[in-house]
């Protein structure tokens, strides 16, 4: 069975009710009122991608204090076992709501059960966990993301004027559902492309736990059995980057069109030094803060608004989703995602890049 979500974008805003039946108590909270709901979160790590603690944190903290309730947000920094004792810390402590961005589909649907069975509402944070029990998902339309990649690579790969590239493949890690999702995406581009003749399929490989330093490793072996290769489908800014690193060693960085996602500072200063082609932005504010909607008023027992409907093909049910929109960007655009609010100029447009910043209209 494939592994991957069948959305179905409902017609008009789906409606649905759950009511938590967990004790509220105080945790990760500046005023500790028994009173209040409490929320639990469970961020994945910290190597696999800045944005956990960058980005994620901060929305959802600032999203829940906004709401007036109590949470606690703790990272499992890649271990599965201290995600299970963190999700049983957060049920003991009485959580009202758990979420949690799972590992991989089967220690999240252990968290899940778990906190099902003990009358705690659930919610999958970006990453939807097969087979699993989460009432809720929120996420982007990850598919839509890989398709952008696909499109932002062909378009790179135009503009260079490549002839028959031989294209190389740095997917994600392969316990990521979302992963799958990327390369449903960019694959439905780039097959047709191979299997017209115009490009040619390179080596095509995941990288365990989208660790970065095995990334490079991985990019490196691919480049001494294909050393032709024109032009790289990195599934992250952070493979992307160590795709750049291995390419640069040879001064072939630049040369090579790369692709990324998750429009993180060295991702979009890749961009602009012209060493990576593009990047996809998840506006992480709007995912933290329709998560944080939806945990308050499941809750409160109040109603909660999706958007749309997943299917998780291991469970054989719909999960009610909301799902936000990603957006491609290129040099030509690294402008608004510092508009928006998601990088800094301060951060971006440091040393060198200040005037890379400055040619770009970042101001």
């Amino acid at each position: 069975m494939r592994k991957g979500l069948l959305l179905t974008v409902a017609s008009a805003t789906l409606l649905a009710s759950v009511t938590a039946c967990g004790d509220s108590s105080s945790s990760g909270s500046s005023d500790n009122d028994d009173s209040k709901p409490k929320i639990g979160v469970i961020l994945p790590d910290s190597k696999s991608s800045a944005r956990w603690e960058t980005a994620d944190r901060k929305y959802l903290s600032e999203a829940f204090e906004a709401e007036g309730v109590d949470y606690d947000i703790q990272n499992a920094q890649g271990d599965k076992q201290d995600f299970q004792t963190i999700a049983d810390q957060m049920i003991t402590s009485g959580v009202n709501v758990l979420v949690i961005v799972n590992l991989d589909s089967g220690t999240g649907k252990a968290v899940l059960d778990k906190a099902k069975s003990q009358g705690v509402a659930t919610i999958d944070y970006d990453r939807l966990t097969l087979g699993g029990s989460a009432q809720y998902y929120v996420s982007f339309d990850n598919t839509a993301v890989g398709t952008l990649q696909g499109e932002g690579l062909v378009t790179c790969l135009e503009e260079k004027g490549l002839e028959e590239p031989i294209i190389a493949q740095l997917n994600g890690s392969p316990t990521d559902n979302n992963a799958s999702l990327f390369a449903e995406g960019y694959n439905s581009v780039l097959d047709p492309k191979y299997d017209s003749g115009e490009y040619i399929k390179g080596p095509d490989q995941s990288v365990p736990d989208w660790d970065n330093a095995e990334g490079g490793t991985i990019f490196e072996q691919m480049l001494t059995s294909e050393p032709g290769i024109d032009g790289v489908l990195a599934a992250n800014d952070g493979l992307g980057n160590a795709a750049i690193a291995v390419l640069r060693k040879q001064n072939r960085n630049g040369e090579v069109p790369v692709t990324g996602q998750d429009a993180t500072v060295q991702g979009l200063q890749n961009i602009l030094s012209g060493d990576q082609c593009m990047t996809v932005y998840k506006a992480i504010k709007q995912e933290a803060d329709a998560a944080a909607r939806l945990a308050v008023s499941l809750a409160k027992g109040e109603e909660a608004e999706t958007n749309a409907t997943v299917e998780d093909p291991e469970g054989g049910r719909e999960v009610p989703s909301v799902l936000e929109v990603p957006v491609a960007i290129f040099k030509d655009n690294v402008k608004d995602v510092v508009d928006d609010g998601f990088v800094t100029k301060e951060e971006l447009c440091t040393g060198e890049y200040a005037a890379l910043c400055e040619e770009a209209g970042i101001k």
